[in-house]
Order: C-alpha cells, then sequence, then structure tokens
C-alpha cells in the first residue's frame, strides 16, 4: 500500500479571508506538485480531506490531476489538533492507494505514528503543497519511499 500525505497549499490570511482559502501561489504550487505527481504515474483511489477549505481546495486540484476513482472526499480526523490515532487504524484495515490531505501537526504526527509507532517523533519535514509517499511491506512496517515540494518540479 502506498498512502500519499499532502499539507495543504498556501493559505490566505484570516483577516484576508476569514475561511482561509488558497493563495494564486497556493494554487500554482499543488498544481505544480499535482502535474509532477501525475507524470509519476501516481494512482490512488481516493483523497480523503478536512473539513477547512484550504484542504479541500488543494485536494480538488489533485484530483483534477490524477482522477481518483472515488473523487475527492471531506472526512473527519485530520484537522490540524486531531488525534493521528484514528487514521493509523483505518489505514491498517485498508489495501487500496489513498491521499491524504490535511494539516499540521496532525500529518507530521501520523507520519511519527506510522513510521515509528511514536506520534511524538516528527521524521518528515512538511511543506505545504508538498507530497510525502509512505510505503507499507508486506509485514506492516511503514518507510518514506519519495517526497515531492513544489520548487523541485520547476
Amino acid at each position: 500500500m502506498l498512502l500519499y500525505l499532502v499539507q495543504h497549499a498556501e493559505a490566505k490570511k484570516e483577516e484576508e479571508d476569514p475561511e482561509r482559502g488558497l493563495t494564486d501561489k497556493g494554487y500554482r504550487d499543488i498544481a505544480r506538485s499535482a502535474v509532477y505527481a501525475q507524470k509519476l504515474g501516481v494512482r490512488v483511489s481516493a483523497i480523503y480531506h478536512s473539513g477547512k477549505k484550504r484542504a479541500g481546495q488543494t485536494a480538488q486540484v489533485l484530483a483534477d490531476y490524477l482522477k481518483p476513482e472515488k473523487g475527492a472526499t471531506k472526512t473527519d480526523n485530520l484537522e490540524p489538533l486531531d488525534d493521528p490515532a484514528a487514521w493509523s487504524k483505518r489505514i491498517s484495515e485498508m489495501n487500496e492507494d489513498v491521499m491524504l490531505v490535511g494539516h499540521l501537526p496532525c500529518l507530521a504526527k501520523l507520519a511519527g505514528l506510522l513510521l515509528c509507532g511514536d506520534k511524538e517523533k516528527m521524521f518528515v519535514d512538511f511543506r505545504m503543497a508538498g507530497i510525502v509517499c509512505l510505503k507499507r511491506s508486506d509485514d506492516g512496517r511503514w518507510a518514506i519511499e519519495w517526497m515531492i515540494l513544489p520548487e523541485m518540479t520547476v
């Protein structure tokens, strides 16, 4: 199984947009990462995102390029302060490749939990609009497969 973790793209300041939708730069960055992922042949059955506007917009751009069979769907337990244990359990019961679009510190804690069993260990330096690919081996262990940052795709 491949699991793709994506921190939402750059969002507007709350004073400018109380719902904090993506900035123009945010849209450009996630589109660059999505195009690169598409060229790599990334295929996911679904993209799940938090209920925050910036995560939903990020997920939609990714879905436009990657065309997941089940589309982009709002879900729970991907908000900034959510406990990653819920997604760790859910992922353990999955076999299809999926993408999660969320926030820090939740995504970093989920990566730590999967990679070493400790949500307080921050192994991945997430970046806005970046994509981190984790791979689960046959024995259930997770490893970092690769990471894309928007600035790498230029």
